[in-house]
């Protein structure tokens, strides 16, 4: 690159563009960040960034923004990604448009001063639902960055220590295969009037912080008493509890003690695929795939679900209404977890608020 001499001016910042042309580099371009470990559609981060440069005073109004030719080259991501984004800042008044010219700042009053650090232990149907309920419930008011660390802890150590001072709220679901025993210290460094613990609780955690959370040893001991009738044709139960699984142990705690309550034998089966099935007992599974191994081994036996023997599954979802003329379901109500959630940031609130748990009897059991 080119330097100025001692007795010189700075050279302005030029960049080479598309077709190997020369371009004079945009401000804007120092304030856009593409984080590709981030779970935020890159279209979103693209707006989010265009929001927070305007919110900082650093892009004024009527100015011309980078094409999208101009963004495309310089952060690797598709022209579709940025006229995503720019059609989503146009659509809510942040820009405007000129033919043949391009995108402009229209307006930069920006009505967002919510910053949020969303961080999910993994993506699946039932955390879609948190999701979405949660970005619905907060509309126009956040930008929100997502991000997943598929239950690794020391990924999830490492984004949060990356991104502990950028964000005004820091929402955390906190589950992990192996060495969240320490997870505590980690949450810890973030200050407890900014965090959200969202589905489990965690020892250790410092301050007044909120959360939305599940009660494990108490939800599961309340569902399996509301359908002792139907159990009561049945002589053991047993849970699907694989070593791997990220399931907290609270789980088999209120299994254990219902089943001795009630006088059940009772069973945890580390890995269904080596598990016989016998007439008179009932499974609960808690992983969708161990769902699919127990239904093709009870197939084989003949045995008839919901006469000879039962099965119970975590979490309902709308196939469950369907698979062996209706699944039973015992499941937390995730709308409800991910709407409360973005009430509480809304109004402050640092409340433990526990989320509800649902029974639906169906003919398997």
């Amino acid at each position: 690159m080119l330097k100025p001499a001692p007795d010189q001016a700075p050279l302005p910042d030029w960049s080479s563009g598309p077709k190997g042309l020369l371009m004079k580099k945009n401000i804007l371009f120092d304030y856009i960040l593409i984080d590709y470990l981030s779970a935020t559609p890159k279209y979103m981060q693209l707006a989010n960034s265009v929001i927070k440069a305007i919110s900082a005073g650093k892009v004024g109004q009527e100015e011309l923004l980078p094409s999208i030719n101009e963004l495309s080259f310089e952060f690797e991501i598709s022209r579709d990604t940025v006229e995503k984004g720019y059609k989503y800042l146009k659509q809510i008044g942040v820009l405007g448009s000129v033919p043949g010219k391009g995108y402009f700042v229209k307006s930069v009053d920006v009505e967002q001063p919510l910053r949020i650090f969303l961080l999910f232990n993994k993506l699946g149907a039932h955390k879609k639902i948190v999701y979405d309920a949660f970005v619905k419930a907060l509309g126009d008011m956040a930008l929100i960055d997502f991000y997943v660390y598929n239950n690794d802890f020391s990924l999830f150590k490492k984004l949060i220590e990356h991104h502990k001072k950028e964000y005004t709220h820091y929402v955390i679901i906190p589950h992990f295969l192996e060495g969240g025993e320490s997870a505590y210290d980690i949450i810890n460094q973030l200050p407890a009037e900014k965090l959200l613990v969202m589905d489990k609780l965690i020892s250790g955690i410092k301050g007044n912080y909120a959360a939305v959370y599940e009660n494990f040893e108490k939800d599961i001991y309340a569902a399996l008493e509301e359908l002792r009738e139907p159990l009561s044709k049945y002589h053991t139960l047993k849970i699907i509890f694989p070593d791997d699984t990220y399931h907290p142990e609270e789980i088999l705690k209120g299994f254990t003690k219902f089943c001795k309550q009630y006088a059940f034998n009772y069973r945890v089966v580390r890995d269904i695929s080596k598990e016989p099935i016998k007439e008179g007992e009932v499974f609960i599974n808690l992983m969708e795939e161990d769902l699919v191994t127990l239904i093709e081994k009870i197939l084989v036996t003949k045995m008839k679900v919901g006469k000879h023997v039962g099965v119970i599954s975590y979490n309902e979802t709308p196939l469950k209404k369907i698979i062996l003329n209706g699944i039973t379901t015992i499941s937390t109500d995730f709308e409800f977890m991910g709407k409360k959630a973005a009430e509480m940031i809304l109004n402050g609130s640092t409340e433990h608020t526990e989320i509800p748990f649902y029974v639906t009897n169906r003919a398997s059991l």
